[in-house]
């Protein structure tokens, strides 16, 4: 299944309405000091279909993109992108990443592939915080999708059970940013983004000092739960990143998740 995003980019997509909502985020990734440079390394944790390596490869001339992505229905259609867009530049590897090399259980939602997640248990925490998310996302859809705004928001929690609704898990392999970094010989990491439904400690606890050393600038989705948001800025400033900024995507503000963005200057 392909569809077109808002500029006539076509994609490869699991469903239509989410690779839009998908490109809507991008832009949300790409301010605040984060830019996209010629001859940028970028690692993209939480891939999805590739949308954002997509974007990332049209903001610059040879961006090379690696793309982590652990659920085998997703890899398949962003295997599909890197052929068709890549140009050899964007690099698919199959793995979720963590704090240690292993394996674990993700839970995939068919219906909403992006927010398939290893912590399912996070929306058990508050029940309602996913009625909130798909609320959040009526009242700010991408432009292409105004009809969105249309639909009563009373609706919001019948549209969040649709959603996951036949959930299923699988079985995926981790590991850490740091073996990942050794194995495809990445000399330096100009933007690394991190969007992976609640795993973002483990991945930035599975990095090694001598490689935050490599790494530029970074995008990161926090969810904050037991004030971890505060301790990924304190984590970032050790690191030496002196310029951070964080911010809820419009639409989220009564949700935990937040979005950080960290430079070094």
């Amino acid at each position: 299944m392909t569809t077109k995003l808002a500029d006539g980019t076509i994609v490869h997509c699991l469903r239509k309405p989410e690779a839009k909502m998908l490109d809507h985020h991008v832009e949300g990734y790409l301010q605040h000091g984060i830019e996209i440079n010629d001859n940028d390394v970028v690692v993209d944790i939480g891939a999805n279909i590739g949308v954002f390596g997509v974007r990332v490869m049209q903001k610059a001339k040879n961006v090379s993109v690696y793309c982590l992505e652990p659920i085998p229905e997703i890899i398949e259609v962003l295997s599909k992108n890197a052929d068709l867009h890549g140009k050899e530049k964007m690099h698919v590897l199959p793995f979720g990443v963590s704090n240690e090399n292993s394996t674990a259980t993700f839970t995939y939602f068919p219906n909403t592939p992006a927010l398939s997640t290893l912590h399912p248990e996070q929306w058990d925490v508050d029940p309602t915080a996913f009625k909130r998310a798909v609320k959040g996302t009526m009242k700010n859809p991408p432009q292409n999708m105004r009809w969105m705004k249309w639909i009563p928001l009373a609706f919001s929690g019948i549209i969040a059970k649709q959603l996951v609704k036949g959930k299923k898990t699988v079985n995926c392999e981790l590991k850490t940013l740091s073996s990942i970094i050794e194995s495809e010989k990445i000399q330096k990491i100009d933007l690394l983004k991190i969007d992976c439904e609640g795993a973002e400690w483990d991945v930035l606890t599975g990095i090694n000092d001598d490689d935050w050393l490599k790494i530029k600038s970074i995008v990161i989705e926090v969810h904050n739960i037991e004030n971890r948001l505060q301790k990924v800025k304190d984590l970032f400033a050790l690191k030496g990143f002196t310029k951070q900024f964080d911010e809820q995507e419009k639409g989220l503000e009564n949700s935990a998740m937040y979005n950080v963005f960290a430079i070094k200057v």
